[in-house]
């Protein structure tokens, strides 16, 4: 059976992992950096590049090692070269590159969006493929025309800040800590979404596919601190404010989400929806899009929490390039500010 590996250190994660060309996952690591991030109540890129530094060739070597494999076993090494932070990328395909030159085998290109919609493939365990894919995470709010595992189209997506970034920073601003996207969600199932009425950027565009979520954080950010200058010292946020605030935020970018999800299912005629990236982990999330389904008729797949948030496995996408001979030239670079494929 050929195996390959496959690293991903698009952002603050560093992740390595073993995958046979039946796309079986023969291993999975992933090293986070929340606790150096977290006084900082979001992700510094110095800080993100320097830890990949130091991880990357312990996770490849703990990847190996759980999979039973040795570097002579692999037939190729794939990567994630785009999108993301410049300095974490460069850590990540500067390894494979290396490995491919050392072992004499070929480097395969993986979009690390393109592998987030090809983790619900992954889930599902068959062809999911013709759909509409949508990737919703720290970075990116996008949603693709996929009419196969590697054709893939941009829709529309943000067109300033990403749902998961505007979590962060609503979160960073209740006082409710980092990762900001699961302790938003925490407060919010103890908060009243109907307290405050936060506004739903062209929700009501029947004929626009987008997002915008930079006034959803300043509609919470004037609800906290009154219009003006931010105070030095913040006014002291009782946990029931939190917690309301909290669940009429994480509403607003659900309604928001699932309502241009609908609108790419129209537009496309497809009746497959896969959703992957670090927010499709959100519960009301997931709920709301389990009630599309069963309103519109049409099949939802969602990535498991463990391939929603960054990982290598969903860069079993390599496989398919693999099958189809799309090798990448090892003088590669990286697309860093790159959210299309």
């Amino acid at each position: 059976m050929k195996l390959l590996l496959s690293i991903e250190s698009t952002c603050d994660e560093t992740a390595a992992a073993v995958i046979a060309e039946d796309l079986s996952v023969r291993s999975s690591v992933v090293a986070t950096q929340h606790d150096l991030h977290a006084r900082f109540g979001g992700v510094v890129p110095e800080i993100a590049s320097r830890a990949h530094v130091e991880r990357v060739l312990p996770v490849i070597h703990a990847a190996l090692e759980q999979a039973g494999a040795e570097l002579e076993d692999l037939e190729a090494i794939a990567v994630a070269y785009r999108p993301g932070l410049a300095g974490s990328l460069l850590v990540g395909l500067t390894a494979a590159k290396s490995l491919c030159v050392a072992l004499g085998i070929p480097l395969i290109a993986i979009d690390h969006l393109q592998a987030h919609v090809y983790a619900c493939r992954m889930a599902a365990g068959r062809d999911v493929f013709p759909c509409v894919g949508m990737v919703v995470s720290g970075g990116h709010t996008n949603l693709y025309r996929c009419a196969t595992a590697l054709d893939f189209a941009p829709l529309g997506g943000t067109i300033d800040d990403a749902a998961g970034e505007a979590f962060d920073k609503i979160a960073s601003l209740l006082g409710l800590g980092f990762p900001g996207g699961p302790a938003l969600e925490r407060a919010a199932q103890n908060g009243d979404p109907r307290r405050f009425r936060l506004p739903r950027p062209l929700l009501d565009d029947p004929q626009r596919i987008a997002f915008s979520f930079s006034g959803l954080k300043t509609a919470v950010r004037y609800e906290v601190f009154g219009p003006g200058k931010l105070p030095t010292v913040p006014p002291p946020i009782d946990a029931q404010l939190a917690a309301d605030l909290a669940a009429a935020a994480q509403q607003a970018v659900v309604d928001c989400l699932v309502g241009k999800a609908a609108l790419a299912l129209e537009i496309t005629g497809f009746r497959r929806l896969c959703l992957g990236g670090g927010v499709a982990a959100n519960r009301e999330f997931r709920q709301r899009l389990a009630a599309l389904a069963a309103e519109q008729r049409v099949e939802v797949i969602v990535a498991p929490p463990e391939l929603c948030t960054d990982n290598a496995a969903m860069g079993a996408i390599a496989v398919e390039k693999w099958r189809a001979g799309q090798f990448a030239p090892l003088d590669l670079d990286i697309e860093a500010g790159l959210d299309r494929i």
